[in-house]
């Protein structure tokens, strides 16, 4: 496991994951700005609101939403984008670190965007529902770490392991070697807590979980 976060670690800090972090996170901002253009255009049209202090009030709410919005929504986001690069990353780190090996199938454009959603959804739906908890003698944290943990393993394991077997094969060899794989999650959960950090571990959790598939791979031979 040390040794596959070191691997992953020396894969997204070379030049050409960096590229691919970039694009994920400028289409990212994009997005944010094309909404914030949006709502700004929207707000313009306060000035038929007859009271001026409503026009603060909805200012003000606005503003407080967007940054709440984009707190959420960033790493989220960021995350569906680079499941547009997921499966090149895949095969990249494939083709570096395991030549001999047998090359795995490539997933389409949309089974590996498809990944990026799901988790996505799934992260930005634990983390909300969680996020009171946080104020609790961080008890939150600890049950953010363990929620997501346990889907990133889900996801980014299954991702990897797709590209050599069925989707059925992938989950049944995920469950056998459940805690393996779970304790392994903990390392890009704890990395997705920190702000800006966050955003590029969905191509470190892609990297990383080829390595610990083809270590589990390996030990099941």
């Amino acid at each position: 496991m040390i040794n596959a976060f070191f691997k992953a670690l020396n894969d997204v800090t070379s030049p050409e994951f960096r590229g691919v972090l970039w694009k994920s996170i400028g289409l990212t901002l994009g997005l944010f700005i094309a909404v914030f253009v949006a709502v700004e255009t929207l707000l313009s049209f306060l000035t038929l609101v007859p009271w001026p202090w409503l026009q603060t009030v909805i200012a003000l709410g606005t503003g407080i939403g967007l940054i709440a919005a984009f707190f959420f929504l960033m790493a989220p986001v960021t995350a569906i984008f680079a499941g547009l690069f997921l499966d090149w990353i895949a095969s990249r780190v494939e083709q570096r670190h395991y030549p001999q090996d047998k090359k795995g199938s490539a997933l389409s454009t949309f089974k590996a965007l498809l990944f990026g959603i799901q988790f996505a959804i799934i992260a930005l739906i634990v983390n909300i529902a969680v996020f009171p908890l946080v104020f609790f003698a961080g008890f939150g944290l600890i049950l953010i770490l363990a929620s997501n943990a346990y889907l990133l393993s889900r996801e980014y394991f299954e991702m990897a392991a797709t590209r050599f077997m069925s989707p059925s094969a992938a989950s049944a060899l995920r469950k056998k070697n459940f805690v393996k794989i779970y304790l392994a999650g903990v390392i890009p959960a704890a990395l997705a807590m920190i702000p800006l950090v966050n955003l590029m571990v969905p191509l470190f959790a892609t990297s990383f979980f080829v390595h610990i598939f083809k270590a589990v791979q390996r030990s099941s031979a």
